[in-house]
């Protein structure tokens, strides 16, 4: 965009310019994935069936089938994101898929990514350095004892953060 300004000086025109450009191209968002807050199912009991742990992005955890919930001191919560990106940025996220996580003693189980507490999309509003904080949670697909021995199950997952 080209403004002008007109100045008069003793009887004479004198045209002055100042030309504005559009502000820099956004800058790309960066993502920072907490390692000691991912995604935890926290202890349970298995029944002779199975069912499922699913983990809410507001930090709730419930169970369907013969699971039930223990409270025995190990902690549960949804995974942590952080997005660092200018105001106004239009950000989608992509789960990936079905992660399956293999057990201390045998057995392995999957997880299934559920929503964001952001949504599938959302528009960041934090000026760096804050950020937008996105915590996603899942479903934990646990079988009977005989296919999923108790013990520690471990494994990784993939969240796409699409800028737009």
């Amino acid at each position: 965009m080209i403004k002008y300004f007109c100045h008069i000086i003793a009887g004479l025109f004198f045209f002055s310019l100042r030309a504005t450009a559009q502000p820099p191209p956004p800058r790309p968002i960066s993502v920072y994935a907490n390692p000691a807050q991912g995604m935890i199912f926290g202890a349970f009991f298995q029944g002779s069936s199975g069912g499922t742990v699913i983990l809410s992005p507001d930090g709730s955890r419930t169970s369907t089938g013969s699971l039930i919930l223990a409270n025995l001191g190990y902690p549960y919560s949804p995974a942590l994101f952080q997005i660092d990106a200018n105001v106004g940025t239009v950000v989608s996220i992509m789960n990936g898929p079905d992660a399956t996580l293999t057990g201390s003693n045998g057995g392995s189980i999957t997880v299934h990514l559920g929503v964001a507490s952001t949504g599938s999309s959302f528009t960041t509003t934090i000026a760096s350095p804050g950020r937008t904080q996105v915590w996603i949670g899942g479903t934990l697909s646990v079988g009977n004892p005989l296919s999923n021995p108790s013990g520690s199950y471990s494994g990784s997952f993939s969240v796409t953060f699409i800028q737009q």
